[in-house]
Formats: C-alpha cells, structure tokens, sequence
C-alpha cells in the first residue's frame, strides 16, 4: 500500500474564523427596566463567560423590559422585540 494511504488524515483550521458567541433575549430579563447593557454588564452578570470575539443578541424568548443594549450584532427578530418595549439597539 503506498505511504500517502497509510498516514492519517488531517482536518483544516481556518485562522481567520471569529467565534461569536450567541445570547438569546429572554436572557436580558435578568436586568432591570432602563438599564444599559454592554458585554462588560453581561460578564458581571454572569450570562457571558468569554466574549471571544464578540457577542450577538439572538430572537428567543420574551422580554418585559425598556432596556438600552450595545452589543457587536443583533437578529432581526431581537431587533423588533428590543425597539417594539421603547428600548434601544447600538452596534459596537
């Protein structure tokens, strides 16, 4: 058999992909009404434990309150929900 079938194959790493890590928004209710929310807030909060290369604001869940979020992204869906309350959306 020749050599080049007998060694193992090997995957491919991409340097170049970011690792953004998704957080749904019925997971903001855990702040209160008129607050400011940034990644630093999320991580004392404890609903982040590494930001690797951002965070984005995903649709599901509900959410009860005016909040102000500045994240990295946003969906539509969180978009509507977070501006349909009176709330705020800034991209970082």
């Amino acid at each position: 058999m020749p050599l080049y079938r007998r060694i193992p194959k090997r995957g491919f790493k991409n340097r170049n992909t970011k690792e953004i890590i998704g957080i749904n928004v019925g997971a903001l209710e855990a702040f209160d009404n008129g607050t400011v929310v940034t990644v630093e807030t999320l991580l004392e909060s404890g609903i982040v434990k590494n930001p690797r290369d951002g965070v984005k604001i995903l649709g599901n869940g509900e959410l009860t309150k005016k909040l102000t979020v500045k994240v990295g992204a946003f969906s539509e869906g969180a978009k509507t929900k977070i501006e349909a309350l009176g709330g705020t959306c800034e991209v970082i």
